[in-house]
């Protein structure tokens, strides 16, 4: 398709404008909050100030008669409608043999809560005013429990219990490898290589907060919630079939603007459900929208892994063996999502790029009295890539092989895709060097000695750390449906149930359609977040472009296919004398020809439709090499990141402005881990007191510098008809380790030596400091 044309520019490939941008920058967006309905009460919820307490009671009589409330519901009222809980970790098991445990996740606490900020009861009143009034009137008995909080504590001999199917706290655990061949190659080798390494609890922080307003039909028993979702398709499942024993199509789930969601939106949240399950009811639309210190308090939180890894090396620095113990803290409900994401999706990519033979993993879920961990954006790779890259900086050291060397030496090799790693996943492709090589030239890794002197110069330390690494993406859901309309009002409806929520998807989507039917990008329309009219599985695990994309892409061609049989009836000729091009049917070698909109108006109900299924082969898995040099001033401990290099392989590039922009904004969350991002609660109370942002640390624009990011497309995915790789998560991935080796690497060099090595997120100024003048 030629760039000339008057379509051409705006096919894959180009750097084209987001199509999206308009409305947002306007004022125009239609986010969950945006929504209101005639007759709707204002939801608000009792949070537990507890940790862990018994509820003797809860008296809501006095709230029941303020002034504008329409109800007051409990973990009780729910209990006696019949209402279901959230499914636990059942795929999982306990070493015993037991399926996975957890304590029962109900809408609403009943008879125990179990974290600060669980819902105790809902408020429906009148306004979010009269609601907020109502529920400090509320009076709850409480009997205090000993809680625990951290991972030493829910594992302490004699540590209280969040439920009794789980002793020791331990919902659920798996041993990947092979034990016995990993004890013989660390016997055998000439280095071992320790660390004791800590992946942080995070809160994903999207700038929009959670939010739902639902409401019932009684004529058909519908219930429709709108909801800031990633995933509307399991939110309608989850409360179908888990939560309300509905059928799924008597729930219709609508989305419309998502201001994020970073994993953080994935599924269905208590608080959704109380939402529909009122609004049906009550017999009204009912609406309820989160503050700030709710969805620190209450929205999912990621990462929370303590791990003690080990590297086994051969006399030449090639790995005989890894060995990880890793123990997972998922709060005080251990959801399917949580367990999986740390006891097996992070095992799938621990290994990274490197080709190591024998593995030996043992991997927990803790439970703790803390709000549920969820996905956050890579959800278990970046935890198991930080531990890798972590290991090999220290090998590098420790049997003096430069960091770079001692990666090449262990890299898989492209004769050797396709590759199947000792978690039994398969990369189909991948040319990890050539990756390095790019990477090492952009960020003129040999020029650094002279930066590291005029940074002493100025009385600085300069520093400089590198991630090699890859990632798994596609959250194993290969399948995707898409309709398609042409309509004979001269524009072409696509809609797919993958969501945006940021990441400018409809924009890539309409670039794959503008390649196929060859009309302006104007003339295409992307439609997401009903499910009336279409389910999957959402956007998470960066599959919605290789999933997504495909199927659109699938789609669109089987669109023309069916029009070109429509138009050699029109055209009265054999369809495979028709052509197509510009948006328009020809007979070949003839000027007679026919509109593709105007071949829709003359169909019986004035459009040409397609319903398109298809599938992509398995996982992309996208890499790179990320390089970063730093700067620690010696006196204040304080850390800038200077330059900020990445060569990426996220295979075809459908908008190289958006990619790069996934990327970049990947790596300033993954230097927010590096450098300051932490949930912290108190060990004696429970209580959470990294709250609000005045107390939680974000990156902002003053410790970045300059970010230098390309992507390299010459390895095309092999398991998709594009050829792309997902992208969402891949910077976030690289850059929590590129930038800790980096602040080592600057602390080694001025003398701190193992206080470096010993340092665990995130890289404060005062503990920067503390390791250099010990």
């Amino acid at each position: 398709m030629s760039d000339t044309t008057e379509f051409g520019r705006f096919g894959s490939g180009k750097p084209v404008r987001r199509i999206e941008d308009a409305s947002l920058v306007s004022g125009r967006g239609a986010f969950v909050d945006d929504f209101n309905l005639p007759g709707q009460g204002w939801l608000c919820f009792l949070r537990s100030p507890h940790a862990h307490a018994r509820i003797v009671s809860v008296d809501a009589s006095a709230a029941r008669e303020m002034p504008g409330v329409v109800a007051v519901f409990t973990g009780q009222d729910l209990v006696e409608a019949g209402v279901g809980v959230f499914p636990g970790p059942t795929g999982f098991q306990r070493p015993d043999g037991s399926p996975g445990a957890t304590p029962p996740r109900r809408l609403l606490a009943h008879e125990r809560v179990r974290y600060v900020g669980e819902a105790v009861a809902a408020i429906v009143a009148e306004s979010r005013e009269s609601a907020i009034e109502a529920r400090d009137a509320i009076f709850v008995d409480y009997e205090d429990l000993p809680a625990v909080v951290d991972l030493a504590g829910a594992t302490a001999p004699g540590a209280p219990l969040l439920c009794d199917e789980a002793p020791g706290n331990l919902s659920a655990r798996m041993r990947h490898g092979d034990a016995e061949a990993a004890a013989k190659a660390f016997a055998a080798a000439a280095h071992v290589v320790a660390m004791d390494l800590v992946n942080q609890r995070l809160v994903p922080a999207p700038l929009e907060p959670r939010g739902a307003l639902a409401s019932h039909d009684p004529a058909t028993g519908v219930i429709t919630l709108r909801l800031s979702t990633q995933m509307p398709g399991g939110a309608r499942n989850t409360l179908a079939k888990d939560i309300l024993d509905m059928a799924p199509e008597k729930i219709r789930v609508v989305v419309g603007d998502v201001g994020g969601g970073f994993g953080m939106k994935t599924g269905l949240y208590p608080e959704d459900a109380v939402v529909a399950w009122a609004a049906r009811q009550l017999g009204r639309p009912v609406k309820w929208t989160a503050d700030r210190s709710e969805e620190f308090l209450a929205a999912t939180h990621g990462r929370d892994l303590e791990s003690h890894a080990e590297l086994a090396l051969d006399a030449d620095g090639r790995i005989l063996a890894l060995r990880v113990r890793s123990r997972a803290n998922v709060g005080a409900y251990a959801t399917p999502t949580a367990v999986a994401i740390q006891v097996l999706i992070g095992p799938w990519v621990q290994t990274s790029i490197y080709d190591i033979r024998t593995i030996d993993f043992d991997f927990e879920a803790i439970l703790t009295n803390t709000t549920p961990v969820g996905a956050y954006r890579g959800a278990g790779r970046p935890e198991a890539i930080y531990i890798i890259e972590r290991l090999l900086d220290k090998a590098a050291r420790q049997l003096g092989i430069e960091q770079i060397e001692i990666r090449r030496r262990n890299m898989i090799r492209p004769e050797q895709m396709p590759y199947r790693n000792q978690m039994g996943q398969t990369y189909d492709s991948g040319e990890f060097e050539k990756i390095m090589d790019q990477a090492l030239a952009l960020a003129d890794w040999h020029g650094f000695e002279a930066r590291a002197a005029g940074s002493k110069a100025r009385g600085r330390l300069r520093g400089r750390g590198l991630a090699t690494f890859l990632e798994w993406t596609g959250g194993n859901a290969f399948e995707e449906r898409v309709t398609v309309s042409v309509s004979a009002d001269g524009f072409i409806e696509i809609f797919s149930a993958t969501q945006a929520m940021g990441q400018g998807i409809a924009t890539s989507y309409a670039q794959l359609a503008v390649d196929v039917f060859q009309v302006p990008i104007e003339r295409i329309r992307i439609v997401q977040g009903d499910t009336d009219r279409g389910t999957g599985f959402g956007s998470a695990g960066s599959r919605s472009l290789f999933t997504g994309g495909s199927a659109v892409s699938v789609a669109s061609k089987q669109t023309v296919r069916k029009a070109q049989d429509l138009a050699a009836e029109a055209l009265e000729a054999a369809p495979d004398d028709i052509e197509y091009q510009a948006g328009a049917f020809r007979i070949v070698g003839t000027d007679r020809s026919i509109d593709l909109f105007d071949l829709a108006a003359r169909q019986p109900e004035r459009q040409i439709w397609m319903d398109s299924t298809s599938s992509v082969e398995g996982p992309s898995w996208p890499n790179g090499c990320h390089v970063c040099e730093v700067e620690v001033d010696p006196d204040t401990g304080e850390v800038a990141v200077l330059d900020y290099s990445s060569v990426n392989d996220v295979g075809r590039v459908v908008n190289p402005v958006i990619v790069r922009g996934q990327l970049d904004g990947g790596a300033v969350q993954g230097i927010g881990q590096a450098l300051g991002e932490q949930v912290v609660y108190d060990r004696e109370s429970g209580q959470l007191l990294s709250a609000s942002f005045l107390d939680y640390w974000m990156p902002r624009a003053d410790v970045m510098g300059r970010f230098r990011t390309e992507m390299d497309p010459s390895v095309p995915c092999r398991t998709n008809p594009l050829g792309v790789k997902g992208v969402g998560e891949l910077g976030t991935i690289g850059a929590t380790p590129c930038v800790v080796n980096a602040v080592v690497d600057a602390l080694s060099r001025a003398g701190a030596g193992e206080r470096a090595l010993a340092l665990q997120m995130p890289l404060t100024a005062e503990k920067v400091w503390r390791a250099l003048h010990g």
